[in-house]
């Protein structure tokens, strides 16, 4: 019976259109699954579902999540990590290794995100601090580069030089918190209907008091993007801003402001 999934361009070129087909035709799937990202059951028999392929070095292995939760991507990890995730996924639609072309399309980047508060003209802002853990492509292309500002750019994010003033609001998109916890960014569907995450945390992340207040407050949290190396992991936010400032000056950061959604 047929399903109702969708399947990126990326992960059809992952996987090839015959097994993309037979996907789609039934064949493959699963009818009834464990959603990959928020651990409940789902049926891709009645409600739409993305496949997602987890991509390691020598492994691939495909899952598949509530449309709601997970757009259809391909997610490039770790052969250790992959590993863990063939543990915890509850309907892996198997292991696709050694047929799978790792360098037939750019690798996709897992997005790191940092929580920090931001002074902006004697204000606390609450931010949170978009890196990807390597140089992200255009789809579609196979040259090597990093594509990351531009995508994000034609999203809606606004070029920064410097952090004087709060950044405008992107419409459509928000940023989910519930129960105090930091779930994921959310952007409009292309299809209509409710939006999909851009990002999604594995796990719900913890936020310190003082940066939900801070949230609550102005109903809004400040989102700044840089690619691969502008930024890093840093401890405390005093370095955190240092690095927000460098990267604002060296022409490598974008922000919006983005509605708070949840609590």
């Amino acid at each position: 019976m047929p399903r109702m999934l969708d399947v990126s361009d990326a992960v059809r070129a992952e996987i090839g259109d015959e097994e993309a087909d037979r996907l789609l035709a039934g064949e493959n799937a699963p009818g009834s699954y464990d959603c990959t990202s928020c651990r409940t059951p789902g049926d891709s028999e009645q409600e739409r579902t993305s496949t997602v392929l987890f991509v390691g070095d020598e492994t691939a292995v495909l899952a598949f999540a509530h449309a709601g939760c997970l757009p259809s991507q391909v997610v490039q990890v770790t052969e250790e990590q992959l590993q863990g995730a063939v543990r915890s996924i509850g309907a892996v639609g198997g292991d696709l290794a050694g047929g799978v072309p790792h360098k037939a399309v750019p690798e996709q980047a897992v997005l790191g995100v940092t929580s920090g508060l931001v002074l902006i003209d004697g204000e606390l802002h609450p931010a949170l601090v978009v890196e990807p853990t390597s140089p992200i492509a255009r789809p579609g292309t196979t040259t090597a580069g990093d594509d990351f500002l531009p995508l994000v750019i034609e999203q809606g994010f606004m070029p920064v030089t410097e952090l004087t003033s709060v950044p405008p609001v992107l419409h459509g998109w928000s940023v989910l918190l519930a129960m105090g916890q930091l779930h994921a960014v959310l952007q409009p569907s292309a299809h209509g209907g409710q939006p999909v995450a851009w990002w999604q945390a594995h796990q719900p992340l913890q936020v310190t008091d003082s940066w939900r207040a801070a949230a609550n407050k102005h109903q809004q949290v400040l989102m700044y993007a840089a690619p691969v190396g502008s930024i890093g992991r840093q401890p405390r936010e005093d370095l955190l801003r240092d690095a927000l400032d460098k990267a604002a000056a060296n022409g490598k950061l974008v922000a919006v402001a983005l509605p708070l959604a949840g609590t």
